[in-house]
Protein backbone atom coordinates (compact mmCIF):
# COMPACT_ATOMS: atom_id res chain seq x y z
CA UNK A 1 0.00 0.00 0.00
CA UNK A 2 0.84 3.63 -0.71
CA UNK A 3 1.06 5.50 3.01
CA UNK A 4 1.74 8.54 3.81
CA UNK A 5 2.77 9.59 7.20
CA UNK A 6 2.19 13.22 8.53
CA UNK A 7 4.16 13.70 12.10
CA UNK A 8 7.05 11.84 12.86
CA UNK A 9 7.31 11.86 16.57
CA UNK A 10 7.81 8.92 18.71
CA UNK A 11 4.91 7.34 17.21
CA UNK A 12 5.05 8.12 13.69
CA UNK A 13 8.86 7.84 13.43
CA UNK A 14 8.31 4.37 14.55
CA UNK A 15 5.12 3.72 12.12
CA UNK A 16 7.27 4.67 9.14
CA UNK A 17 10.16 2.40 10.17
CA UNK A 18 7.38 -0.57 10.62
CA UNK A 19 5.06 0.07 7.87
CA UNK A 20 8.23 0.54 5.32
CA UNK A 21 8.81 -3.37 5.51
CA UNK A 22 5.86 -4.42 3.32
CA UNK A 23 4.39 -1.04 1.78
CA UNK A 24 5.66 2.36 0.08
CA UNK A 25 5.85 5.04 2.65
CA UNK A 26 6.13 8.55 2.68
CA UNK A 27 6.65 11.05 5.81
CA UNK A 28 6.30 14.84 6.40
CA UNK A 29 7.22 16.63 9.38
CA UNK A 30 7.47 20.75 9.99
CA UNK A 31 10.44 19.70 11.97
CA UNK A 32 12.48 18.72 9.22
CA UNK A 33 15.05 17.23 12.01
CA UNK A 34 12.85 14.85 12.70
CA UNK A 35 12.53 12.74 9.84
CA UNK A 36 15.99 12.46 10.21
CA UNK A 37 16.97 8.79 9.98
CA UNK A 38 14.28 7.81 7.73
CA UNK A 39 15.60 8.96 4.03
CA UNK A 40 16.73 5.12 3.94
CA UNK A 41 13.29 3.63 3.94
CA UNK A 42 11.19 6.46 3.17
CA UNK A 43 10.33 9.26 0.90
CA UNK A 44 11.18 12.85 2.73
CA UNK A 45 7.98 15.15 1.47
CA UNK A 46 9.78 18.73 1.71
CA UNK A 47 6.17 19.95 1.12
CA UNK A 48 2.57 19.08 1.92
CA UNK A 49 1.70 19.89 -1.60
CA UNK A 50 3.80 17.00 -2.56
CA UNK A 51 1.46 14.57 -1.19
CA UNK A 52 -0.64 15.65 -4.48
CA UNK A 53 1.77 13.87 -6.79
CA UNK A 54 2.75 11.24 -4.26
CA UNK A 55 -1.10 10.30 -3.85
CA UNK A 56 -1.55 8.07 -0.62
CA UNK A 57 -3.83 5.18 -0.69
CA UNK A 58 -3.40 5.67 3.40
CA UNK A 59 -2.91 9.27 5.39
CA UNK A 60 -2.02 8.49 9.03
CA UNK A 61 -1.94 11.46 10.63
CA UNK A 62 0.24 11.34 14.18
CA UNK A 63 0.75 14.70 15.18
CA UNK A 64 -0.61 15.98 18.36
CA UNK A 65 -3.90 15.59 19.15
CA UNK A 66 -4.47 19.40 19.46
CA UNK A 67 -3.24 19.87 15.97
CA UNK A 68 -4.18 16.88 14.65
CA UNK A 69 -7.70 18.38 12.47
CA UNK A 70 -5.27 21.48 11.35
CA UNK A 71 -3.36 18.79 9.81
CA UNK A 72 -5.83 16.96 8.31
CA UNK A 73 -7.61 20.00 7.01
CA UNK A 74 -3.86 21.04 5.52
CA UNK A 75 -3.39 17.87 4.38
CA UNK A 76 -6.91 16.84 2.33
CA UNK A 77 -6.94 19.35 -0.50
CA UNK A 78 -3.61 17.49 -2.37
CA UNK A 79 -4.96 13.92 -0.99
CA UNK A 80 -7.06 11.24 -3.93
CA UNK A 81 -10.89 11.25 -3.12
CA UNK A 82 -10.38 7.68 -2.03
CA UNK A 83 -7.65 8.23 0.03
CA UNK A 84 -8.20 6.58 3.80
CA UNK A 85 -7.42 9.02 6.67
CA UNK A 86 -6.56 7.70 10.20
CA UNK A 87 -5.67 9.22 13.03
CA UNK A 88 -3.40 8.12 16.33
CA UNK A 89 -4.71 9.88 18.57
CA UNK A 90 -5.19 9.22 22.36
CA UNK A 91 -8.59 10.73 22.82
CA UNK A 92 -11.12 10.80 20.30
CA UNK A 93 -14.18 13.07 21.15
CA UNK A 94 -12.78 16.18 18.32
CA UNK A 95 -11.85 13.36 15.56
CA UNK A 96 -15.40 11.84 15.15
CA UNK A 97 -17.25 15.29 14.96
CA UNK A 98 -14.28 15.96 11.86
CA UNK A 99 -14.97 12.79 10.50
CA UNK A 100 -18.18 12.97 10.16
CA UNK A 101 -18.02 16.17 7.55
CA UNK A 102 -14.97 15.50 5.94
CA UNK A 103 -15.84 13.93 3.06
CA UNK A 104 -13.25 11.35 3.25
CA UNK A 105 -13.47 7.07 4.84
CA UNK A 106 -11.59 6.89 7.56
CA UNK A 107 -9.95 4.21 10.22
CA UNK A 108 -9.40 6.03 13.87
CA UNK A 109 -6.92 3.47 15.89
CA UNK A 110 -4.78 3.99 19.19
CA UNK A 111 -1.77 1.75 19.81
CA UNK A 112 -2.19 1.17 23.73
CA UNK A 113 1.73 1.31 23.89
CA UNK A 114 4.73 3.56 23.05
CA UNK A 115 8.63 3.64 23.12
CA UNK A 116 8.77 5.29 26.61
CA UNK A 117 7.82 1.49 28.49
CA UNK A 118 6.97 -0.77 25.28
CA UNK A 119 9.95 -2.81 23.99
CA UNK A 120 8.85 -1.29 20.46
CA UNK A 121 10.55 -5.11 18.69
CA UNK A 122 8.75 -7.28 20.86
CA UNK A 123 5.28 -6.00 21.25
CA UNK A 124 3.61 -8.87 22.23
CA UNK A 125 0.89 -8.74 24.65
CA UNK A 126 0.46 -4.81 24.52
CA UNK A 127 -2.61 -3.69 23.16
CA UNK A 128 -3.89 -1.59 20.32
CA UNK A 129 -7.40 0.02 19.45
CA UNK A 130 -9.82 -0.07 16.33
CA UNK A 131 -12.93 2.29 16.64
CA UNK A 132 -15.99 0.48 15.73
CA UNK A 133 -16.79 3.32 13.15
CA UNK A 134 -13.88 2.81 11.00
CA UNK A 135 -14.12 1.93 6.87
CA UNK A 136 -13.87 -1.43 6.64
CA UNK A 137 -10.73 -1.48 4.52
CA UNK A 138 -8.63 0.82 6.64
CA UNK A 139 -9.55 -1.57 9.74
CA UNK A 140 -8.76 -4.34 8.16
CA UNK A 141 -5.35 -2.89 7.39
CA UNK A 142 -4.60 -2.20 11.04
CA UNK A 143 -6.00 -5.27 11.96
CA UNK A 144 -3.46 -7.01 9.75
CA UNK A 145 -0.84 -4.43 10.62
CA UNK A 146 -0.85 -5.34 14.65
CA UNK A 147 -2.08 -8.69 14.26
CA UNK A 148 1.22 -9.75 12.81
CA UNK A 149 3.74 -7.87 15.89
CA UNK A 150 1.33 -9.95 17.87
CA UNK A 151 -0.90 -6.96 19.49
CA UNK A 152 -4.11 -7.59 21.15
CA UNK A 153 -6.57 -5.89 19.35
CA UNK A 154 -10.02 -4.48 21.09
CA UNK A 155 -12.68 -2.68 19.50
CA UNK A 156 -14.77 0.42 20.83
CA UNK A 157 -16.64 2.94 19.56
CA UNK A 158 -15.72 6.43 19.46
CA UNK A 159 -17.57 7.19 22.95
CA UNK A 160 -16.58 4.12 24.29
CA UNK A 161 -12.62 4.11 23.81
CA UNK A 162 -12.84 8.12 25.62
CA UNK A 163 -14.48 6.69 28.70
CA UNK A 164 -12.02 4.14 28.85
CA UNK A 165 -9.39 5.74 28.59
CA UNK A 166 -10.47 7.62 31.66
CA UNK A 167 -9.99 4.65 33.41
CA UNK A 168 -7.00 3.51 31.60
CA UNK A 169 -4.71 6.25 31.26
CA UNK A 170 -5.79 8.76 33.61
CA UNK A 171 -6.16 6.59 36.29
CA UNK A 172 -2.65 5.82 36.67
CA UNK A 173 -1.81 9.27 35.28
CA UNK A 174 -3.14 10.56 38.02
CA UNK A 175 -1.74 8.51 40.19
CA UNK A 176 2.04 9.40 39.09
CA UNK A 177 1.72 12.73 39.00
CA UNK A 178 0.33 12.94 42.60
CA UNK A 179 3.27 10.99 44.00
CA UNK A 180 5.86 13.22 41.64
CA UNK A 181 4.34 16.37 43.09
CA UNK A 182 4.59 14.75 46.73
CA UNK A 183 8.30 14.09 46.05
CA UNK A 184 11.24 14.98 48.38
CA UNK A 185 14.53 15.47 47.95
CA UNK A 186 15.78 14.08 51.32
CA UNK A 187 14.18 10.95 51.77
CA UNK A 188 16.23 7.81 51.64
CA UNK A 189 13.89 5.38 49.02
CA UNK A 190 12.77 1.92 49.95
CA UNK A 191 11.87 -0.72 46.88
CA UNK A 192 8.50 0.12 46.56
CA UNK A 193 9.23 3.82 46.56
CA UNK A 194 11.92 3.56 43.99
CA UNK A 195 9.31 1.57 41.70
CA UNK A 196 7.05 4.23 41.97
CA UNK A 197 10.09 7.25 41.53
CA UNK A 198 10.68 5.26 38.22
CA UNK A 199 7.58 5.09 36.64
CA UNK A 200 6.43 8.90 37.41
CA UNK A 201 9.84 9.51 35.62
CA UNK A 202 8.70 7.31 32.55
CA UNK A 203 5.58 9.38 32.29
CA UNK A 204 7.00 12.89 32.64
CA UNK A 205 9.59 12.21 30.07
CA UNK A 206 6.51 12.08 27.63
CA UNK A 207 5.32 14.90 25.66
CA UNK A 208 3.42 17.91 27.52
CA UNK A 209 0.75 17.78 25.27
CA UNK A 210 0.27 14.26 25.47
CA UNK A 211 -0.47 14.31 29.46
CA UNK A 212 -2.86 17.38 28.64
CA UNK A 213 -4.77 15.14 26.01
CA UNK A 214 -5.16 12.09 28.41
CA UNK A 215 -5.88 14.23 31.48
CA UNK A 216 -8.21 16.47 29.52
CA UNK A 217 -10.43 13.81 28.16
CA UNK A 218 -14.15 14.78 29.00
CA UNK A 219 -14.49 12.24 31.50
CA UNK A 220 -11.78 12.71 32.90
CA UNK A 221 -12.90 14.63 35.81
CA UNK A 222 -15.57 11.94 36.96
CA UNK A 223 -12.62 9.53 37.46
CA UNK A 224 -10.63 11.69 39.40
CA UNK A 225 -13.64 12.26 41.66
CA UNK A 226 -13.36 8.20 42.05
CA UNK A 227 -9.68 8.57 43.04
CA UNK A 228 -10.46 11.62 45.83
CA UNK A 229 -13.70 9.99 47.09
CA UNK A 230 -11.32 6.63 47.79
CA UNK A 231 -8.35 8.65 49.24
CA UNK A 232 -10.92 10.33 51.30
CA UNK A 233 -12.38 6.76 52.74
CA UNK A 234 -8.56 5.74 53.36
CA UNK A 235 -7.92 8.90 55.68
CA UNK A 236 -11.19 8.04 57.26
CA UNK A 237 -9.67 4.52 57.98
CA UNK A 238 -6.29 6.08 59.19
CA UNK A 239 -7.26 8.82 61.32
CA UNK A 240 -9.84 6.10 63.30
CA UNK A 241 -6.82 3.59 63.48
CA UNK A 242 -9.46 1.27 62.25
CA UNK A 243 -7.80 -2.04 61.92
CA UNK A 244 -11.19 -4.45 60.80
CA UNK A 245 -12.00 -1.66 58.44
CA UNK A 246 -8.29 -1.16 57.12
CA UNK A 247 -8.69 -5.11 56.37
CA UNK A 248 -11.42 -4.69 54.85
CA UNK A 249 -10.32 -2.07 52.78
CA UNK A 250 -7.15 -4.13 51.76
CA UNK A 251 -9.25 -7.25 51.45
CA UNK A 252 -11.36 -5.90 48.56
CA UNK A 253 -8.55 -3.57 47.00
CA UNK A 254 -6.96 -7.49 46.83
CA UNK A 255 -9.85 -8.57 44.89
CA UNK A 256 -10.07 -5.41 42.69
CA UNK A 257 -5.88 -6.14 40.88
CA UNK A 258 -6.43 -9.63 40.82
Amino acid sequence: MRIAIIGTGKMGFWLAKKLCDENTVAVYDTDKQKMHGLEECATVLKELSELRSYAPELLINAVSLQNTVVAFESATPYLPKDCIITDVASIKECLQQYYNKCGFNFASVHPMFGPTFADMNSLKEENAIIIKESEKSGAEFFRAFFSKLGIRIFEYTFEEHDQMMAYTLTTPFAASLVFAACMDKTVVPGTTFARHKKLAQGLLSEDDNLLAEILFNKYSLNQLAKITSRIEFLKHIISNKDYTEAKRFFNNLRKNVG
